[in-house]
């Protein structure tokens, strides 16, 4: 039977076990390498539950949780149609120079919410023309966008730095950092909370992208070019076009991301930071199998679990590090378990033809003794 003659709801629970289970195997790996530190993993893992969830410190991690949740958007969005845009280091800091760098200014002299919304007009343009090199020369010459996107990110990242160390440098601070945005001119919380509006913000962007590529012909139109270019052509899809709209789309999101976090959370950037939130959604970008509403709870979870996880290695004596190895080890698991349950929809075995045919000489050799 394969994949599409299942039952739906088997179909549902086959999806549901492929997403879980490599959070869960890394989870399980991670307890061991803790062990063998010396380090006990069952306390680990409450005090990481203690720091992102209990006594208030879910509200941290619904902050941290707003940027990852409109930066997994924008991968979203260019992944599914086939393409890699993987300078988002790059967009996010020239994005959050845009917005911590204008920012003391534009707050101070106009109606915040007014200035909110220039600023993140602002860092959306930014993020979105950062891509437009790769995203033409993708277009039109099919130029490998890995390359041309992790290019750009390293030069995007060197920009940043040098406008916080020259036009946007705080002269009253030796750090080479942008003045602060007053904590009274950031983004206003949620009443009863915390967590500032930039987490709203997110949960409708991730809303209003589940429709687009669910409820339009533009969500039509991508799924068909992400799943065969060369189709989408012959059924009127422009191929360059796409390519451009969807790496503007991807980079506007990500200059987004950046500017709900700095106006949000940070009100300030450093030069030689980087916080590599791409890097570290990834993996649960793709559990979500791309789709905007699933990625909801897997960000919310990471979320959660690096707020966590920061202060838990602290307490254990570990480096913060440590998190970056759950995420590999999620990485690696979803890969072995796509790779299985390919193997499982096509009805094929498990196995590589020469290990099943060293398991089977043993068996064989035996066979033939006992009937001589």
């Amino acid at each position: 039977m394969t994949r599409s003659e299942r039952p739906r709801w088997r179909r549902g629970v086959d999806i549901v076990v492929r997403s879980v289970l490599p959070v869960l195997f890394a989870l399980i790996v991670g307890a061991i390498i803790l062990w063998a530190l010396g380090k006990d993993p069952l306390t680990f893992y409450a005090d990481i539950v203690a720091n992102g969830l209990a006594d208030g410190n879910w509200q941290n991690s619904m902050v941290l949780m707003s940027p990852l949740l409109i930066m997994g958007i924008a991968l979203i969005v260019v992944f599914r149609g086939q393409l890699w845009n993987l300078g988002y280091d790059g967009q996010y800091l020239l994005g959050a120079v845009f917005a911590a760098g204008f920012g003391p200014t534009l707050t101070q002299q106009m109606p915040p919410f007014l200035a909110y919304v220039i600023l993140s007009i602002g860092a959306i343009v930014v993020g979105a023309l950062w891509t437009l090199i790769p995203a033409w020369l993708k277009a039109r010459y099919g130029t490998n966008e890995i390359i041309t996107t992790l290019v750009m990110s390293t030069i995007g990242i060197g920009i940043a730095n040098m406008l916080i160390k020259g036009v946007f440098q705080d002269p009253n601070v030796v750090t080479p950092q942008t003045a602060a945005i007053p904590l009274d001119a950031m983004l206003p919380f949620i009443p009863g909370t915390q967590v500032n509006i930039g987490f709203i913000v997110a949960i409708v962007v991730a809303l209003a992208f589940h429709v687009i590529l669910t409820r339009t012909s533009f969500g039509l139109r991508l799924d068909v070019y992400g799943s065969n270019p060369k189709a989408a052509r012959h059924v009127g899809i422009n191929s360059r076009s796409m390519v451009v709209v969807l790496f503007l789309i991807s980079g506007g999101l990500i200059g987004l991301a950046a500017a709900m976090d700095m106006l949000g959370q940070w009100g300030y950037l450093r030069a030689n930071w980087n916080p590599s939130y791409g890097n570290e959604i990834l993996p649960f970008v793709f559990l979500a199998r791309l789709s905007p509403l699933a990625s909801i709870p897997f960000i919310a979870f990471y979320a959660v679990f690096a707020t966590g996880a920061t202060i838990a290695s602290q307490q254990a004596g570990l480096s913060v590090d440590f998190l970056m190895v759950i995420v590999a080890l999620v990485l690696v698991f979803m890969t072995i378990t796509e790779y299985v349950g390919t193997k499982r929809d096509l009805g094929q075995s498990y196995l590589p033809d020469e290990l099943k045919d060293a398991f089977r000489r043993p068996f064989a050799s035996m066979t033939r003794r006992t009937t001589s």
